[in-house]
């Protein structure tokens, strides 16, 4: 074991790592973007990225005036879901703040409101609602259907009780927090842009620098140039690991259900896919600025392909077969698998196995164009 040490630090690899290292942490611009970055991004997404639906503007026609519609308008407030912008007696200006955007939803109560709830007659209600933004007008909708049957309920409305009732148990998420949703998707995310931009900007940086010549110079062999490279940094990125899990536990309270050196392992795979594909853009660009540009038509379709913010369900059927070639969505299901579930090799094999080859298949072809460049 000695002399096994003792000819690694003697060797041309060990002072390659050296040399690496140093040059790593020299770079200021670089430990900024292996540090402020993924802790901005995971902060800001984790907190504004959400999609439950809060104070939504409700505008009012109380044709009625009474109590019963005085229930009804506090029903649709009470849960903070909705809050009454403005009361108003013409249905025309009601429709014009709906226009203009200045309320999401309005309310109209008919003047037969409540008469029609005294003698069991259905008593209708209009709702208007800004259909311009498809999500929210959907989850508005879903919100009053909620509210005005339980209102029902509450007024003594006559209810014919289903033959068949169904009881809703919410595994792995009880509270239905959206956080534990985003934020393991969010982490993926932040890993696959931090090891593709930092890996692909040391590179590009010894073509600009010029020292990329002075390695062909030297007696080492490719393959130990570029492991000598890629050894530090894929340290520096395990740093980001813990970052960015010690962020999820303690900022947004995500559970740890999984056995943590699986998680390690894996997340391991995955950053040698991402240092290969910054490898690969190091091979493509000349400078620094391609660098960035190129990974935008990379990144930005490896994301909105992955169901790390939208659901892979939601998207139209050749899209989700395309994300199977995404390896971002492969390991955002072993995140929340292990994570979340507490899932093991048995449940995601499939997954780790996609992630296995993107990696072989990336690293061969990144490996063998360095090499190219170098001869």
């Amino acid at each position: 074991m000695q002399k096994l040490l003792h000819r690694l630090l003697e060797s041309r690899f060990w002072a390659l790592m050296v040399k690496e290292m140093r040059q790593i942490m020299g770079n200021k611009q670089l430990l900024f973007l292996l540090l402020f970055p993924p802790t901005v991004q995971l902060l800001i997404f984790g907190f504004a990225l959400s999609p439950n639906v809060e104070h939504l503007k409700l505008g009012v026609i109380d044709y009625a005036n009474t109590y019963e519609s005085r229930e009804l308008i506090a029903a649709f407030t009470e849960n903070n879901i909705f809050s009454v912008k403005n009361y108003t007696f013409s249905q025309a200006h009601l429709g014009q703040q709906v226009r203009t955007g200045k309320i999401t939803a309005g309310l109209v109560i008919p003047p037969d409101f409540n008469r029609n709830l005294k003698q069991d007659k259905p008593a209708d209600i209009q709702i208007l609602i800004d259909g311009v933004d498809a999500n929210t007008a959907g989850i508005a909708s879903g919100y009053i259907s909620q509210i005005v049957n339980q209102y029902s309920r509450r007024m003594g409305a006559q209810v014919v009780t289903p033959l068949v009732q169904s009881q809703s148990v919410f595994l792995y998420n009880p509270g239905l927090i959206s956080s534990w949703f985003l934020v393991p998707g969010v982490m993926g995310l932040v890993l696959t842009l931090t090891s593709s931009l930092v890996s692909s900007n040391t590179m590009v940086r010894e073509k600009d620098s010029g020292t990329l010549e002075q390695l062909l110079m030297t007696p080492a062999n490719a393959w130990e140039i570029l492991v000598a490279k890629i050894a530090p940094l894929f340290v520096l990125l395990l740093g980001d690991v813990f970052l960015a899990l010690g962020l999820a536990r303690l900022v947004f309270g995500v559970p740890f259900r999984g056995f943590f050196p699986l998680f390690m392992a894996l997340t391991s795979l995955y950053l040698i896919v991402g240092i290969s594909v910054g490898i690969m853009l190091a091979t493509v660009a000349r400078n620094q600025q391609q660098v960035v540009l190129i990974s935008f038509f990379i990144n930005l379709p490896m994301v909105q392909t992955s169901g790390a913010i939208a659901p892979i369900e939601s998207m139209p059927p050749l899209f989700r077969y395309l994300s199977l070639l995404n390896p971002l969505r492969h390991f955002i299901t072993i995140i929340r698998g292990v994570l979340l579930k507490g899932a093991g090799l048995g449940a995601l094999w499939p997954n780790v196995l996609a992630l296995a080859l993107f990696a072989i298949v990336l690293l061969t072809i990144s490996v063998n164009r360095f090499r190219k460049q170098l001869s």
